[in-house]
């Protein structure tokens, strides 16, 4: 990482790292920086270098690292006990607070991760409908269960509606009971879930598609469809859940499911996630409303512990405070206006697509909307000017930034001067004549 040097402690540490790690790293993010620690919208690196964070833990820092109201009640719970695998009042008053906020959300079922949140949600549409196959879209990331992995961010592009699997060891049977649609095709999409409505357990979808916003009237598009043809609908809202709204996506766009799974800020740092819905749905998690033979088993030992739980609620304290959203969501679009006004400068093909809490630049022109449109970006020219943004202190995920409320005016104007070195460097030939 050109310009930023590694001490002793550091450097022992990655090397250890390479010894007892697959690759020296959680599988997550790149293994060249540790991270010490993080307060605000910054973290610090164990050579002591600080670096404005848009990565934040991949979403769940929404409202920045150790916030003091979320450090005090984990703080206040964890002398009380840290799980107990049985009810506790913080899960209680968390799943509590999610069915005030959440539209179709009657009820709630916690477990530790979005991926299982996912899984379980898919089960219970194919519990429901008794019907074996999802439908999915081409990009759409909803975990890493074998169905999750399907068509994430496949190499082969395939004709719709065939699945490719994103990593060895998932079963052909598996990928032969999912279908992939395109985002943001209402037509294809809904003649595919009409075709094949006899066998269609659910269709499941990110309803912000990692960077890509839905065109005009394609959610609503796919409700109509689904609730026509009685196939319930889950948003994946892990990501957009309290980030687009206090209400998460389906308060932003109007479109309500019948399923969502929810994570990352629900959880205020900590691991927990949700799948919520219709209590009609949601019965299925109960042996004695709907029987043995439908009773969906769940279980996990930390599912809704109570450090987690605290900490969920006194994020979401925060986000219910006046002016928190319009903040961040003013931040973000002032860092978006900048990266456009810097690309234009610069005649570089890039342009900048997402959200005010969640975007990237994408290096490709014309009208990107779906996963095929951002596959044929330029990611070398990605790479490279992710490259400089780390070396100019700016840490951000491969392919996204995500904005929160404690991020400032300041650390827009350093990103832009960073971002502005970045492109600088770029050589001539990656410019628009």
């Amino acid at each position: 990482m050109a310009g930023i040097a590694k001490d002793a402690a550091e450097l022992a540490l990655m090397e250890a790292a390479r010894r007892v790690l697959p690759a020296g790293g959680f599988g997550n993010f790149a293994a060249d920086i540790v991270v010490a620690e993080g307060q605000g919208g910054h973290v610090r690196d164990v050579s002591g270098h600080d670096y404005i964070d848009y990565l934040l833990g991949s979403g769940p820092m929404f409202i920045g690292h150790n916030h003091p109201a979320v450090t005090e009640a984990v703080l206040a719970q964890i002398p009380k006990g840290t799980t107990f695998f049985a009810n506790s009042e913080p899960g209680i008053r968390l799943a509590e607070a999610i069915v005030d906020a959440v539209a179709c959300a009657d009820q709630v079922r916690f477990v530790s991760s979005g991926s299982e949140a996912d899984a379980y949600a898919m089960r219970l549409a194919r519990a429901v409908s008794g019907k074996p196959k999802i439908v999915k879209f081409e990009g759409g990331y909803h975990g890493m269960s074998d169905w999750g992995m399907m068509s994430l961010a496949p190499k082969r592009l395939a004709n719709f509606p065939e699945a490719v699997p994103d990593s060895p060891g998932i079963p052909d049977a598996i990928r032969n009971e999912v279908l992939v649609a395109p985002f943001n095709d209402i037509e294809a999409a809904v003649r595919l879930i009409e075709a094949h409505q006899d066998e269609i357990g659910g269709v499941i979808m990110e309803p912000f598609q990692r960077l890509i916003p839905p065109r005009p009237g394609f959610l609503a598009a796919i409700r109509e469809v689904t609730a026509r043809l009685s196939i319930p609908l889950i948003f994946d809202e892990v990501v957009t859940g309290f980030r687009f709204a206090y209400g998460g996506a389906q308060e932003y766009y109007g479109v309500t499911p019948d399923i969502c799974t929810l994570g990352k800020i629900i959880g205020g740092g900590f691991p927990l996630a949700a799948v919520a819905g219709r209590a009609g749905m949601m019965r299925h998690f109960d042996r004695a409303a709907v029987g043995e033979d439908r009773f969906l088993t769940q279980v996990g030992t930390l599912s809704g512990n109570p450090v987690a739980a605290v900490a969920g609620l006194a994020t979401l304290a925060v986000l219910r405070e006046p002016g928190a959203y319009q903040g961040v969501f003013a931040t973000g679009r002032s860092l978006m206006d900048g990266l456009t006004g810097l690309i234009a400068e610069a005649g570089i093909p890039a342009q900048v697509v997402g959200d005010a809490v969640m975007f990237d630049v994408v290096y490709a022109e014309g009208d990107l909307r779906d996963y095929r449109a951002i596959f044929r970006q330029d990611a070398a020219m990605q790479k490279h000017v992710n490259g400089v943004l780390r070396g100019r202190g700016i840490l951000k995920g491969d392919s996204k930034y995500y904005l929160s409320t404690a991020h400032t005016a300041q650390d827009v104007a350093q990103t832009l001067d960073a971002f502005r070195t970045a492109l600088a460097s770029l050589p001539a030939t990656r410019r628009v004549a």
